[in-house]
């Protein structure tokens, strides 16, 4: 799963890239994007500004409300769930990358590894998003088997979008879309480093 993604294009290379509307104004985001912060999405033609992670809602074990927790990634198996049904049949989304990064080593040493497309200084991975009352509009990012490279570090990947097929995640039917919910068979670049890995506390996967 990604709980972790670089984006380190700014907001009007991305819309050129997408061929969008820019409406992030003066939004600035970090070059990495962790759960529950803000990052830059393309929807309806538009590059915005979304928060990552649909909020959980959490209760005490006296029934006390807790603050909720970003789920920023979306089973492919799940998408027909409660949780998930109704933002993949009418809400989907690209999410623009740079890179995503998965936790590998040991317990309590695990390190960061960054895959990438070496065919592609930015690419797009499948989204869906939605509006809640906590934290605005939010969108999570899908994911499915992991394939080739990426099968190394991960049983699991996001769903990486060929750019010939960018509308029809965003635009079409749900069978269509589901389609493309399969790992990716071109070239990844894996770079392993030494970089701790920081969790910032998400939830990740459901």
């Amino acid at each position: 799963m990604c709980n972790l993604y670089r984006m380190t294009k700014n907001k009007d290379e991305v819309a050129a890239w997408f061929d969008v509307v820019n409406e992030l104004g003066g939004a600035n985001f970090g070059a990495e994007v962790y759960p529950g912060y803000p990052g830059a999405v393309v929807v309806e033609g538009k590059l915005t500004q979304m928060s990552w992670g649909f909020p959980l809602v959490m209760k005490g074990k006296n029934g006390q409300p807790l603050k909720p927790k970003p789920v920023n990634n979306a089973r492919t198996d799940k998408l027909d769930s409660f949780f998930w049904r109704y933002s993949f049949e009418e809400r989907r989304c690209l999410i623009p990358v740079t890179a995503w990064a998965e936790a590998e080593g040991p317990k309590g040493g695990k390190t960061r590894s960054w895959f990438s497309r070496p065919d592609a200084a930015l690419f797009a991975c499948a989204g869906v998003w939605r509006n809640s009352d906590e934290w605005g509009d939010c969108y999570s990012m899908v994911m499915t088997d992991a394939g080739g490279l990426a099968k190394e570090v991960h049983t699991r990947m996001p769903v990486l979008l060929a750019k010939d097929d960018w509308s029809t995640w965003t635009g079409g039917s749900p069978d269509d879309a589901r389609a493309l919910c399969r790992p990716w068979e071109g070239e990844l670049a894996l770079d392993r480093t030494k970089v701790p890995w920081s969790g910032k506390g998400q939830v990740g996967l459901l």
